[in-house]
């Protein structure tokens, strides 16, 4: 498979690591939009919010207990903001679902 996501999971390319359990994988975004921006994946591809099914549910649950998790390592005491972009009108980038953490300051209204 050619996505850089399951590369960057599998270790291939090299990344800044800031979580990782059986299910989920998260690491510093190499263009940050503020001081905190880290990328929440799950380790099966999973191409967009859009294509999940039920048996990817486990997925989706272990990202959501993760990210209060992945926060508060990263800081994050006075909140943060979670995105995802799906399809292209959505400004999907890489075709492997994800998330954005972003914080470290306080966030414009019109980001995101």
């Amino acid at each position: 498979m050619d996505c850089i996501f399951c590369k960057i999971i599998d270790g291939d390319i090299p990344s800044t690591k800031v979580y990782e359990d059986e299910n989920v994988f998260a690491f510093n975004d190499i263009n940050p939009q503020a001081p905190v921006h880290c990328l929440v994946v799950p380790k099966k591809h999973i191409v967009s919010v859009d294509e999940t099914s039920e048996c990817d549910m486990e997925y989706i649950a272990a990202i959501f207990r993760a990210i209060p998790k992945i926060a508060s390592a990263l800081g994050l005491k006075n909140g943060y903001r979670v995105i995802t972009n799906v399809g292209e009108d959505g400004c999907q980038s890489v075709k492997h679902m994800h998330f954005h953490i972003l914080g470290g300051k306080k966030l414009p209204e019109s980001m995101g």
